[in-house]
């Protein structure tokens, strides 16, 4: 089963898994929205990358983190965060892909991330796949870390009596 771990949000990222095995990475998919370097989800670019890692006969899960407001976000950054998550939503549906979320506070007290600093995903990823350390060297691509995690912990949660 391929499991597609998605960090939603413009800055967020997506992971493809494979009994643990991280196959692909991507940053999520954006383009400019016209005015002063604002920044839209790129959807047809999201269909075409989770369209050519979920092509085949397997199984397919993709699994989102489940966010919410937090406080101090302005307005238009949480506006453009839930159309982001819910043009993800509604990709899933369109490409009949079953869709699981996860609420942050579960995946990150799974890997002991509780409390610890935004970078501590990064570096716990890089703990368990050594061989991704150069694709994880930048702070920004903490994303991907996360994404990385989110993916795993269905995994190690939801699947590990199948596998």
């Amino acid at each position: 089963m391929k499991i597609l771990g998605i960090d939603p949000g413009l800055s967020g990222a997506i992971a493809i898994l494979e009994k643990k095995k991280v196959l692909n990475l991507f940053d999520m998919p954006v383009m400019a929205e016209g005015k002063k370097n604002k920044k839209q989800l790129n959807s047809a670019q999201l269909v075409n990358i989770i369209r050519e890692n979920s092509i085949g006969d397997e199984e397919i899960a993709v699994v989102v983190e489940q966010v919410n407001a937090m406080p101090g976000q302005g307005v238009t950054s949480m506006f453009n965060f839930g159309q982001t998550f819910g043009a993800i939503k509604g990709v899933c549906a369109a490409l009949n892909l079953p869709i699981f979320f996860v609420r942050p506070s579960k995946w990150k007290k799974y890997f002991e991330l509780i409390n610890s600093s935004k970078d501590s995903s990064r570096t716990k990823v890089i703990e368990m796949y050594p061989s991704l350390s150069s694709q994880l060297a930048k702070k920004k691509d903490v994303n991907k870390s996360d994404a990385i995690l989110i993916a795993r912990y269905y995994y190690d949660t939801k699947l590990k009596d199948i596998n």
